[in-house]
């Protein structure tokens, strides 16, 4: 049998892999999954997930800010460093160091942290499942260019028996033993095996140009597919029942999981809007210190005498007032003399709050309740679909053996027939007749096998099993 096959003799993209060699139907899920824009999104959405779960934890951890302040005052102001009245501009800075620790917040922020992290873990059974999806389809894109090709082949063999014939009778109508009819009515079969031959070569290029798609490869050019060897023969019955496949479905599948993944984190993020609801403990610390433009230092002090009155024999009486030289108190004084320090527990009690609170957990509630709905449709939806692939797979079976027997009919049939019109004792119409059975039966049979296949390998999927001949 022909194999049509893309031939090449270099590396595609720079893989280590020959063309001849082909890829095997592994490689083919590997790259998919490796170039699928759509997991490279889910991957981007699970980096996203991941950075809200640190951001959580890191939420619980202390704050530690530090700031400074630099104000130009113009116009009437008591200096907050030197407490004293001031109607020009006063120039003033200020640094400080403030920290606060949540200490009791109704458990809050510890059930949001969980709930991020079942988001991330419910984010990553999803992209599990969209690989799992993606891998599914490769391997029914690669059993459909294996499934063309054996067709390609069967009509290659029809055609070449049939332009065999056609030249054998041609012999035998130019030595007059066989009428003209007989040539024409051949030659018009080996037509139609041509144009049969030319539709089954277009669907194995359009099978493989649907796989290289799903690939997401550039072209088929220099692309080619591993035949593997598919072996069914002796196979009557299923090797899976539909409760064993629904019950281990039910632990491996990432549908699943996430939907569990779900439910925890909705009632995680119910706990934390509950927890709203308590009084929040807080501890607060900070230091720091300033400069001013009004602040001077004492230089030196002189004592003015100043007459305040006179004695009974009119002597003079005079007191003695300090008078001091000032000039401005350097910034590293103080910087040192300005320090403060300051640390409090705030205790704050939620009273009322426009119901944003109530809203919240009744909203909450909900999203619990619709997370629970969503894993029963989930678990209803996976136990109809393996109801529905078992007895595909069933159904494929049946087909298989019923289009082999009635294959090894056929064939039969035209051995006979062939015999019968090279002795001239049937027409080149029951010829025809008799060939075309053959191949339509050969090709209903190469079908329902490869349909078995497919239906097998999604049972497989369903039992977690890798998708591999």
């Amino acid at each position: 049998m022909k194999k049509l096959v893309f031939l090449s003799s270099m590396l595609f993209a720079g893989l280590t892999f020959q063309a001849q060699s082909g890829w095997d139907l592994q490689q083919c899920i590997d790259y998919a999954i490796k170039h699928n824009i759509g997991l490279k999104q889910s991957s981007l959405n699970n980096e996203m997930n991941k950075n809200n779960l640190r951001q959580s934890k890191a939420s619980m951890l202390p704050n530690l800010n530090l700031g400074s302040n630099h104000v130009q005052n113009v116009g009437q102001t008591i200096d907050r460093f030197t407490n004293q009245f001031a109607d020009s501009k006063v120039l003033s800075q200020s640094f400080f160091l403030n920290s606060s620790f949540t200490l009791w917040s109704g458990l809050s922020q510890i059930n949001n942290m969980k709930a991020s992290e079942y988001t991330y873990l419910s984010g990553i059974e999803n992209q599990k499942q969209q690989e799992y999806d993606l891998s599914l389809n490769i391997a029914n894109a690669y059993i459909n260019v294996i499934f063309t090709e054996e067709l390609s082949g069967i009509a290659q063999n029809q055609y070449d028996i049939t332009k065999e014939q056609f030249e054998r009778t041609k012999k035998m109508v130019d030595a007059g033993a066989l009428a003209k009819s007989n040539e024409y009515d051949i030659k018009a079969q080996l037509a139609n095996e041509e144009l049969n031959l030319t539709t089954a070569e277009n669907n194995y290029q359009l099978a493989m140009l649907t796989l290289v798609q799903l690939m997401n490869l550039d072209s088929v050019v220099n692309f080619s597919v591993v035949r593997p060897r598919i072996d069914i023969e002796g196979e009557q019955q299923l090797p899976y029942n539909v409760l064993e496949l629904y019950e281990t479905s039910l632990k491996n599948q990432p549908q699943i999981k996430s939907s569990e993944y779900s439910i925890k984190s909705a009632e995680k993020n119910l706990a934390a809007n509950k927890g709203r609801i308590s009084p929040s403990i807080t501890f607060n610390a900070s230091t720091g210190t300033g400069t001013s433009g009004l602040a001077e230092e004492v230089t030196s002090t002189t004592l003015v005498k100043t007459p305040i009155g006179y004695t009974d024999d009119n002597s003079i009486v005079y007191a003695q007032t300090p008078s001091y030289v000032t000039q401005p108190m350097p910034f590293s004084q103080q910087f040192s003399n300005n320090f403060n320090r300051s640390a409090g527990i705030t205790i704050s009690f939620p009273l009322f709050n426009g119901l944003s609170t109530h809203t919240s957990i009744k909203n909450a509630e909900i999203n619990v309740q619709n997370s629970r709905f969503s894993q029963d449709l989930a678990k209803q939806t996976l136990y109809k679909t393996i109801t529905q692939a078992y007895a595909n797979a069933k159904a494929a079976l049946n087909k298989y053996t019923a289009s082999k027997a009635s294959a090894e009919a056929a064939a039969e049939s035209f051995k006979y027939a062939k015999q019968k019109y090279e002795a001239g004792a049937i027409s080149a119409y029951d010829y025809s007749s008799a060939k075309n059975r053959l191949s339509a039966a050969e090709s209903t049979m190469v079908q329902s096998k490869f349909d078995y296949v497919f239906k097998l390998k999604v049972l497989d999927y369903y039992q977690g099993k890798p998708l591999q001949f």
